[in-house]
């Protein structure tokens, strides 16, 4: 992984078709929320269709959480759909055929010339594309646990979320005031209310 991949940078803003053929960028998908960016090998891993069958069920208690997830690999798109399909995912599935991804963070899997894959990766995002964590999933023990992501997303929805403790000084004084603003999912997205908590 490139070195400047590290906590607190904002990472890239890639736009990549998605599992029906349509363009997405990592920041339409994310909007206002925290966001999991699983970078796979494809459905022809193993390791990988295990890590996506372990996190379905953190996908259901992410959507009520408000939080995103994204599955990235250099499948096409055919094979990203049939991944995606076949594992039982509900959440967004990117087809990095081209590599754009593996070449600008520098995570050619050089072991595996025959499918080129990227080094599997998880990155976990704080509002606007911010890196809270990264994990290298070469080794399958060196991707994250389904506990470790539940802490890793408690972490960040804590930091950006205003109304984390809605018993904190002041915010039941600004519910009365109707400054909705300050509490999900009214009033401004919490993109822009972290520049007033900063």
């Amino acid at each position: 992984m490139r070195t400047d991949m590290v906590p607190g940078v904002a990472f890239p803003d890639y736009e990549l078709s998605d599992h029906t053929g349509k363009h997405r960028k990592l920041s339409e998908l994310q909007g206002g929320d925290p966001m999991v960016v699983v970078l796979g090998r494809g459905g022809f891993c193993p390791k990988d269709r295990r890590q996506a069958e372990g996190l379905l069920q953190l996908h259901r208690e992410m959507e009520v959480g408000y939080c995103r997830m994204v599955t990235i690999t250099t499948d096409n798109i055919t094979q990203t759909n049939e991944y995606r399909s076949g594992v039982g995912a509900h959440w967004p599935f990117l087809s990095d055929s081209r590599r754009i991804i593996q070449k600008d963070l520098d995570i050619a899997e050089y072991t595996d010339p025959v499918h080129n894959p990227m080094i599997p990766h998880v990155v976990v995002l704080e509002p606007r594309l911010v890196i809270h964590k990264v994990y290298n999933g070469y080794w399958f023990f060196g991707r994250p646990t389904v506990e470790e992501l539940r802490q890793d997303l408690r972490a960040v929805t804590m930091k950006c979320r205003p109304d984390w403790d809605i018993t904190a000084p002041g915010l039941r004084t600004l519910w009365d005031q109707g400054r909705k603003e300050h509490f999900y999912p009214y009033g401004k997205p919490y993109v822009e209310t972290l520049g007033e908590r900063d």
